[in-house]
């Protein structure tokens, strides 16, 4: 299957570049798999003398003879030039040639000297020109190195910079038209996540045990090492940085508890939590009513579903999955499955939140956290309004007892209204498996509490 979903904003920014009347560079990152290769494909299909040449890892004389072969195709004119990049460049630039140079490291790898030929271009030959040169990569930290940091040497010479992540919920599900019920979706939303990679090697007509069993269970399946392999590209001693993930993935998600899993000193850890959060790998997260740089209870997650699943079930599972063969999903994966996917609800709500609640402003959404006291769902509404919502994911009704508890934590989460003013409190109860009879009665007899079944958070984070 070859799909291309989602990306019009960036598709429209880049077509601006290209008829715009003067010289201009594009940065295109983000790590591999996202499909920045297809997006900057898909934004040239109406462009037939464009020119998009895919480096690889060979040397520089080789690289620079297979450009200019590409090249040549379009501006023959090209093969009269002096072969080294800063003439075939600025050749190209005088015709105002749209370039491409995907996974552009590869060519620095060879050359170090390409970003200060392609800056001293655009600072001293292209007044006139109006040509578009986008660089594509996939090694962040060469891409930082190189165009994006304020001591390398495109910094500021860019129009635009596109950091390529993964595809929201919504666009991820268009791979599946509408075969997959919204359980489904949530639950193959908490294994492959938005990468356009991994949702293409999903067979929508297959039940997600075995599409999870063929392609990452299986020691010979398309995505069985697919974490390792991204990673090594990007880590040269990754060996702590794996350690980090798993601790993560296992649920040791604040900074003394990632130091105790893993053995690294609390004062070391955070150059290792800084280059995975640079690599777009984890996020830091606070308590909605906390600023990030002064919260002391930060908690880590990995923003990828696919490399928290790996990292949670298959990284050091020493071949049990193929000992197990076809029963590995159902004997080991499923009966964990629902609590590992929560987190994946959870995050699916607070994003429902806006359109759920469409008749009010909601400012900001999040989560709270104090000790022992949890909230999986907060909005700050404009009228003073505080929503706090409780997620079960389980095959069981939510029950008055999860109503009980949210009533709890609620009273300890501090907030006030801008105005000063006291606020009004509204809970929100998410169910995979619905509800109760004592909460369905809760909800008919009182208007602060709504009931969204896992139906209404699938249509709200697809509309």
């Amino acid at each position: 299957m070859d799909t291309f979903v989602n990306r019009t904003e960036e598709l429209t920014r880049l077509h601006s570049l290209y008829e715009s009347e003067r010289a201009e560079l594009a940065i295109v990152f983000g790590r591999r798999r996202l499909g920045k290769t297809a997006l900057v494909k898909q934004s040239l299909a109406e462009y037939d003398d464009a020119i998009v040449y895919q480096a690889k890892q060979k040397t520089r004389a080789l690289q620079l003879e297979q450009f200019i072969d590409v090249a040549a195709d379009t501006y023959p004119g090209l093969s009269r030039i002096r072969e080294d990049w800063e003439s075939v460049l600025g050749y190209l630039a005088d015709q105002d040639a749209i370039v491409v140079l995907d996974e552009f490291p590869y060519l620095v790898e060879q050359d170090e000297s390409l970003p200060s030929v392609l800056q001293a271009l655009f600072d001293h030959e292209l007044d006139d020109a109006e040509s578009t040169f986008v660089l594509v990569g996939s090694s962040i930290s060469m891409m930082e190195e190189a165009a994006l940091l304020g001591n390398s040497p495109l910094y500021g010479r860019s129009s635009l910079k596109l950091d390529i992540r993964q595809l929201p919920f919504d666009a991820a599900m268009e791979f599946f038209d509408e075969t997959y019920s919204p359980t489904e979706r949530v639950l193959t939303w908490s294994v492959f996540g938005g990468v356009p990679y991994y949702l293409e090697e999903v067979a929508p007509d297959a039940p997600l045990g075995a599409n999870i069993h063929r392609t990452i269970l299986s020691r010979h399946g398309t995505l069985h090492n697919e974490p390792d392999y991204v990673l090594r590209m990007e880590l040269t001693e990754p060996t702590r940085y794996f350690s980090i993930l798993e601790a993560i993935a296992g649920g040791n998600t604040s900074r003394n508890e990632i130091a105790g899993t893993t053995g690294i000193a609390y004062n070391q850890l955070s150059k290792y939590l800084n280059r995975l959060s640079r690599l777009r790998l984890i996020d830091q997260h606070v308590p909605i009513t906390e600023q990030k740089t002064r919260s002391k209870r930060s908690r880590y997650r990995i923003r990828d579903p696919f490399f928290r699943f790996w990292f949670h079930f298959v990284y050091g599972s020493d071949g049990q999955y193929d000992a197990l063969g076809e029963d590995a999903f159902e004997t080991l994966i499923e009966p964990a499955f629902p609590d590992f996917a929560s987190s994946s609800f959870e995050a699916l709500c607070c994003r429902a939140l806006r359109e759920l609640y469409s008749d009010q402003t909601i400012t900001k959404t999040g989560q709270w956290w104090y000790g022992e006291h949890e909230i999986d769902v907060v909005g700050f509404a404009t009228d003073g309004t505080l929503i706090v919502g409780e997620c079960k994911f389980q095959q069981s009704p939510l029950g008055y007892d999860a109503f009980s508890n949210l009533q709890q934590h609620t009273a300890e989460l501090r907030w006030t209204p801008d105005d000063g003013g006291s606020r009004t409190e509204s809970y929100a109860l998410f169910s995979r498996s619905g509800f109760t009879q004592s909460v369905l009665e809760v909800a008919a007899e009182r208007d602060d509490v709504q009931l969204f079944t896992i139906d209404d958070v699938v249509a709200a984070v697809s509309h």
